[in-house]
């Protein structure tokens, strides 16, 4: 007897079966039914993502459900016999990556996969569960490849009804990903979420984890926001769930001494903690471009001496201090002109600031990657006027390196971060942050100086040559990799 066919969503099971190609495209047409939003808004909104300020009780409620939820314990793994640093396969999971998402996050991940392929090390990198759909792109190939990188996603049928079965669906997905590339290490990155899951698929096949803390989710959460405090419950919560996460890792990796320090602090046994700082890719060594059509489209004067950055447009950045002393030297008659490129929530503010104190300020928005160099061959000194937020005080930003790299002299606010890459009239210029007093005469004295600029900027090349190419830092992960 015939039977009738079953339909879902306009394709039959048949279909579904003699075409496994359409179970992706299928799934975007089951988020966008069943799930309010564009291609699945409640896969988008928090579960699998960072978590936001809006929306903290529930928020909350999932980093309780996840701390309440203890896995039973692995046994101790064993590294299979014939593994050596040079010949490790590497499975990584992160939160988003290129080509889709072009961030300082993803460019750290690509670029460190394509230094450490170089070196021997096969990486293979699985975004988070649901990305890129959770983000409203209905890009469902469940393999990309970039420069040679394979970037595989996990794309469930539906969005879990919470984080600790998003967990589960994460490793079930990527459980197809270990048994088929059989890496010798799963190698999560920021945030817990991705550790977590990484953890999972390590009880599950006896893997070591290897977690990299790029940055402390809770304290940018704190620093976005002043009305949020240490004390609330979600800043609490996830500090412990992201302790819990590296003290449950075989390794932890971080960017620098200041986080490596805070790390310690926490509990996790400092034999256990490697560092792998920012870098940057040899061809930002190379000589500047030459940019003056670019300035002249800028409308950037010839004879103007220029400041400027590259950055995401948040407050503890301090970018109102810069221009603020900006001010100041403009009321003194030695104007300076800003190159502020990067977008970000606090930008109309900045440029009705600009405005109101009549300096000159161009705000590019973001450019391409391409597109950096150019903008930096327009600058005489590179600021990073980071405010004394405990999340600068830990974390070492990539874009000063990328302009250090350049030749261009540096000027960084004074916190513990920004000291590990800048020393004081050797590789650049530290002075007090959030001071634009202090910020002005520090500008004014590097500015009017072309012969000192010239040897700092010369020293910071050399230095970056030296230590934080992608290639020389992306050797420190070896170590990580041996312990485990």
């Amino acid at each position: 007897m015939l039977r009738k066919p079953v339909y879902l969503l306009g394709l039959t099971w048949r279909q579904l079966r003699d075409d496994p190609g359409r179970a992706p495209r299928l799934a975007v047409r089951l988020l966008a039914r069943v799930v309010p939003g564009p291609l699945g808004g409640r896969l988008r909104r928090s579960r699998l993502a960072v978590p936001r300020p809006r929306g903290l009780q529930r928020e909350t409620s999932e980093l309780r459900a996840l701390l309440a939820h203890t896995p039973p314990p692995r046994p101790a793994p064993v590294a299979p016999e014939a593994a050596s640093p040079e010949g490790t396969r590497v499975l990584q999971f992160v939160t988003n990556a290129l080509p889709r998402t072009n961030a300082g996050y993803t460019v750290r991940t690509h670029r460190l996969a394509l230094a450490q392929r170089e070196l021997g090390t096969e990486v293979h990198v699985a975004t988070r569960l649901g990305y890129p759909l959770s983000q409203g792109i209905g890009d469902t190939r469940p393999r990309v490849e970039v420069d040679g990188v394979p970037y595989h996603r996990l794309i469930p049928w539906l969005p879990p009804s919470n984080p600790v079965r998003a967990v589960h669906k994460g490793a079930d997905l990527a459980g197809r990903l270990v048994r088929e590339l059989r890496p010798d290490v799963l190698h999560a990155v920021s945030n817990h979420l991705n550790a977590a899951v990484a953890l999972e698929l390590g009880r599950r096949h006896d893997l070591p984890v290897v977690y990299e803390v790029r940055g402390f989710l809770e304290d940018s959460w704190l620093s976005r926001d002043p009305s949020h405090r240490e004390t609330d419950e979600f800043y609490r919560l996830t500090r412990e769930l992201e302790t819990r996460r590296m003290v449950e890792a075989d390794a932890v990796v971080t960017l620098g001494q200041a986080m490596r320090a805070e790390i310690a602090s926490r509990g996790v046994p400092a034999e256990k903690i490697f560092t792998v700082p920012n870098g940057v890719d040899e061809a930002f060594l190379q000589p500047l471009p030459d940019a003056a059509d670019l300035r002249v489209s800028l409308g950037i004067p010839a004879d103007a001496p220029v400041v400027g950055l590259t950055s995401s447009f948040y407050g503890y950045e301090g970018i109102d201090t810069l221009i603020d002393a900006a001010a100041l030297l403009r009321e003194r008659g030695t104007p300076v002109t800003l190159l502020l490129v990067g977008d970000g929530p606090e930008r109309g503010a900045l440029e009705r600031r600009a405005a109101g104190h009549g300096v000159h300020a161009v705000f590019t928005g973001r450019v391409p990657m391409d597109a950096v160099r150019r903008h930096h061959a327009v600058l005489d000194v590179f600021a990073v006027p980071r405010r004394a937020d405990r999340v600068c005080q830990l974390v070492t930003p990539l874009k000063p390196i990328e302009a250090m790299a350049g030749g261009i002299p540096v000027i960084a606010s004074d916190v513990k971060a920004l000291r590990e890459i800048v020393e004081p009239g050797v590789t650049g210029t530290l002075t007090t942050p959030e001071d634009p007093e202090a910020w002005a005469i520090s500008l004014d004295e590097l500015i009017y100086a072309p012969e000192r600029r010239r040897k700092i900027g010369q020293s910071a090349r050399e230095w970056v040559r030296a230590e934080r190419t992608w290639r020389a830092v992306a050797a420190c992960y070896r170590e990580a990799y041996a312990i485990t």
